[in-house]
């Protein structure tokens, strides 16, 4: 079994994720959380806002709607460039996205390219369906906006799910501004669900019709840069692949200012973002790529792309974004909207630096860059700050009064940590149940409890096991977080 297969496998095993809507046969590209993945994404989460919120005093999380007018799509140009190109073949109705064909094909890239490019290169290399290896249709673009009616009779509009969260922060800009007493920087996080009607949704939760993002668009004075304490991170290591460069280098956050040209601001974020994947444990599995000016959207100064070298696909995958978007977005929605959302008295529109993260694929990340083997066993070897429990608590048997002291045990770990409790099975059994989802650490009670009130504490990774003085346990746990 792949290490793709096996991950897939111990998802869908453990209830971790899972196809909604099993029992009624799923539709592709949508996915539940079950009890143990949705505490593992809440967590990210949780990390993501603890991380990302505490840079800056005027950084704010808010929630927009889902469902959004038609003219904020108008404004942000979706109505007009929000397409995929899609292959169709007209002899058994297999629909895939052209681009991903000829990669699968051929090995190379070719987002952003026309469909008169497209066309030219399934002609000059003879690419027919994978399935019943006849020509494909000419191929077009198809748009990826779920469009839905709101309201009723004359009264009746059609709207869309937003395709991205970042659009939430821009139309709510104006009024936060207000109420953040017209500060520059501000800040403004969601972290929500997003919808794009995926022409070919593959790879499990890494391209799928339904998703969660994490984004902080933060809005500044282009004029006056907001100031960072840069020297804090001036001589930590950045993993970079700028243009012309084969392979990652890595340079000081000082040395990149001077490598890219771009100010110690922008640098600044770019180190956060990837001391938060250091929290998550993917630092050796991950670098900055900085696209080319034919690769990043035209209303881009900066793109670096935060990719993930996943071994289930053996590729670089892109997980987050940094986008430094100009005045594009706030310009695009002050002209549809004719409303003013220029700096009160002076004479500019604020610029954006975006932080976008895709949630699902960040996930899979951490699962499957942590998808480890000992002897015969898979385990998922999850950083603790993320893990879906803190500690596990077994009672050695199910008799004698074990149970019972271990259920106190578990009772006032509970009020500190989260704990989980099982006490079926063998306890070789029970260790590698919670070692398969990630719990870090095993609290077992046996018949030395009942004499001198101390435990065996076993560490995930190593099997190592200490005892220790129960009036001790929660200092010791909380010393591995």
């Amino acid at each position: 079994m792949s290490h793709f297969d096996t991950l897939v496998d111990i998802c869908l095993k453990r209830g971790i994720i899972y196809p909604d809507s099993e029992i009624h046969g799923s539709l592709s590209g949508f996915y539940d959380y079950g009890s143990i993945g949705y505490e593992i994404k809440r967590r990210w989460e949780e990390a993501w806002r603890k991380h990302f919120l505490k840079l800056h005093p005027n950084f704010h999380e808010i929630q927009t709607t889902t469902i959004m007018p038609m003219n904020v799509f108008k404004a942000s140009g979706h109505l007009e460039h929000f397409y995929d190109p899609i292959a169709e073949c007209p002899h058994c109705g297999t629909k895939v996205r052209a681009d991903h064909l000829l990669e699968d094909y051929l090995g190379e890239k070719f987002e952003g390219l026309t469909t008169k490019e497209l066309n030219e290169l399934m002609k000059k290399h003879n690419i027919v369906c994978p399935k019943c290896k006849k020509p494909f249709k000419e191929i077009e673009n198809f748009t990826l906006m779920f469009s839905v009616d709101v309201g009723a009779g004359d009264d009746k509009k059609v709207a869309y799910l937003r395709p991205e969260t970042a659009q939430g922060p821009y139309t709510a800009f104006k009024r936060e501004f207000r109420a953040n007493r017209e500060k520059l920087p501000l800040g403004l996080a969601i972290i929500g669900k997003a919808f794009r009607n995926e022409i070919s949704p593959r790879q499990f939760v890494i391209r799928t019709r339904e998703f969660t993002q994490a984004e902080l668009q933060i809005f500044f004075d282009p004029e006056s840069l907001p100031e960072v304490p840069f020297d804090k991170i001036k001589a930590y290591k950045l993993r970079l692949l700028p243009q012309g460069e084969k392979g990652i280098i890595e340079l000081t956050c000082e040395e990149a200012v001077k490598r890219t040209g771009m100010e110690p601001f922008f640098i600044y974020f770019m180190a956060m973002s990837q001391l938060f994947m250091e929290k998550m444990g993917l630092l050796e599995h991950f670098r900055f790529k900085q696209l080319s000016d034919e690769e990043k959207a035209f209303y881009n100064k900066y793109h670096w792309d935060l990719e993930i070298n996943m071994p289930s696909f053996g590729k670089w995958i892109e997980v987050a974004g940094f986008h430094y978007r100009t005045d594009h977005d706030l310009r695009g929605h002050a002209e549809v909207s004719k409303q003013k959302l220029n700096i009160p008295g002076k004479n500019y529109v604020p610029h954006v630096l975006e932080l976008s993260f895709g949630v699902d694929r960040n996930i899979f990340a951490l699962l499957d860059c942590n998808l480890k083997q000992k002897k015969d066993q898979w385990y998922f070897a999850l950083p603790p700050i993320v893990a879906p429990y803190d500690v596990a608590v077994f009672p050695l048997v199910n008799k004698d009064r074990l149970p019972e002291r271990a259920r106190e045990i578990y009772y006032s770990l509970n009020t500190t940590f989260k704990v989980f409790y099982d006490d079926s099975g063998s306890i070789g059994r029970r260790y590698a149940r919670v070692d398969e989802i990630g719990v870090p650490l095993a609290v077992t009670v046996d018949f030395q409890t009942l004499e001198d009130d101390t435990v065996t504490l076993r560490d995930r990774d190593t099997g190592n096991q200490i005892r220790v003085e129960i009036n001790k346990l929660n200092d010791k746990i909380a010393g591995v977080f």
